[in-house]
């Protein structure tokens, strides 16, 4: 069930919150039913994934139980190892077998298997709690409370990756509190917010950015048609995944609950630290806290960081996706990052517009090696962008969208800022947030639905 539906806005969202509210005094009868809700939320996409995250969940709570009693020593570790081999099966399999055929010269046939939606956030979820376990964290939960932890319809699919430490403490609060209305009301702008910059402006500059990568898969483009594909996609990216964070913590709020912050208007960092500082920041803190820290981190001397942070982002990209253009595009952010490392160290600095340039034309040009769908497309985007193939030209129709979404992303507050911390009441919000409801209502009623990006991953 996608956030930007009619059959979410208009039937699931309302009756979930009548009911979570109408349960409001009994803490185990809302959970339930916020559990079955999310599990509603989750087989409306295909029931047959409904095992796998409920089977996962048991097991993994189970884990955590008997890591509790001390029973079995190891038992989170095997936890963890059994989260990555389900996330490895399903995700990977096809991906390594068809590498390893090529690399003898032979081929592979994919196997049969379903990439259940969302698996690569869920799974991640449970592997810093087991993680957090092994060193030295003492919660184990009860059983609602850790059913709605990993399977809370808001961030199931696509995150934030919220850290049990972070949310589970909150189901103790009763909906019904102070701020209800308030809350209720936050929430719902943020997720208007959300859809808007999903519908208004990320599916909108999709349909400049898709024709010209389908072009790119068997054409060159000119000059203008690379640089309108890589910027569209650039902000098509941007909007659709801040989006849908937006959207993703509105509806916790509206809950009563708040989910961690997931975008800091990436695209003004001066550097490409400071891009990453801002850019799917519950994720990258997940590989800096589960990966890079273990890893050594920057603890065993400035070569040492550089290989660490490079190994890291090389499996933040394989994270993103089974195609070896992801882990180059970590690779090369990994890289990045090192560099920027190594600049720092050093004591040079660069102004801070030129920096900004430099960090967003790096970015700019990787997002090519993101969306492209091989290496060669990649490389014949990237070349055109360098006017090998002529100077051409390129609509960027409907241009007001295109230069909205630049100044957006560039200019002003953040749309979570603004909501949550500087939006006064006002008589006059509620009406525009209706209308702006309404207008993306009719938007998704108009033309075909859009997936997020993220749900592919």
């Amino acid at each position: 069930m996608l956030f930007n539906s009619q059959v979410f806005l208009i039937g699931f969202l309302p009756a979930v919150l009548l009911l979570y509210y109408g349960l409001a005094a009994s803490r185990a009868w809302r959970q339930a039913a916020v559990v079955l809700a999310s599990l509603v939320f989750y087989g409306y996409w295909d029931i047959r994934f409904v095992p796998l995250l409920v089977g996962l969940t048991v097991a993994n709570w189970l884990i955590a139980r008997l890591h509790g009693a001390g029973i079995v020593p190891g038992v989170a570790l095997a936890g963890i190892v059994l989260n990555l081999a389900v996330l490895g099966l399903f995700k990977y399999a096809n991906f390594f077998a068809d590498s390893f055929a090529a690399a003898f010269g032979t081929t592979h046939r994919a196997w049969d298997i379903i990439l259940p939606i969302g698996i690569s956030f869920f799974v991640f979820q449970k592997i810093s709690y087991l993680a957090d376990l092994r060193r030295g964290d003492r919660h184990i939960y009860g059983f609602l409370d850790f059913c709605m932890f990993v399977a809370f319809f808001p961030q199931l699919i696509a995150g934030p990756l919220v850290r049990h430490n972070e949310i589970i403490h909150q189901f103790d609060q009763a909906p019904r509190r102070a701020e209800m209305w308030e809350n209720l009301s936050r929430g719902l702008t943020l997720l208007v917010i959300g859809l808007a910059k999903k519908v208004g402006i990320a599916d909108t500059v999709a349909g400049v950015c898709d024709p010209l990568f389908a072009k790119a898969a068997h054409a060159s483009l000119s000059m203008a048609e690379a640089w309108a594909a890589a910027g569209t996609f650039t902000l098509q990216i941007y909007f659709d995944f801040s989006g849908y964070s937006d959207m993703a913590i509105g509806l916790a709020l509206m809950f009563g609950l708040r989910l961690p912050l997931n975008f800091d208007a990436p695209y003004r960092a001066t550097s490409i630290r400071d891009f990453w500082r801002r850019w799917h920041m519950t994720l990258s803190r997940f590989l800096r806290d589960y990966v890079y820290i273990p890893l050594g981190g920057n603890r065993l001397g400035p070569l040492r960081q550089a290989v660490n942070v490079v190994i890291t982002m090389l499996l933040g990209g394989l994270w993103h996706g089974a195609n070896w253009t992801f882990v180059a595009w970590g690779g090369l952010h990994g890289a990045a990052l090192a560099l920027n490392g190594a600049w720092d160290r050093a004591g040079w600095r660069l102004p801070r517009p030129l920096g900004w340039l430099l960090t967003i034309l790096f970015v700019i040009a990787c997002w090519v090696l993101f969306r492209a769908p091989d290496f060669a497309t990649a490389g014949g985007v990237l070349a055109s962008m360098t006017g090998m193939h002529g100077l051409g030209a390129a609509s960027l129709k409907p241009a007001w969208v295109v230069a909205l979404g630049a100044g957006i992303a560039l200019i002003g507050w953040t749309s979570q800022d603004f909501v949550l911390a500087r939006l006064s009441a006002h008589k006059w919000i509620a009406p525009l947030v209706g209308i702006l409801l309404v207008l993306a209502l009719i938007l998704i009623g108009g033309r075909l639905q859009h997936d997020f990006i993220y749900f592919q991953f």
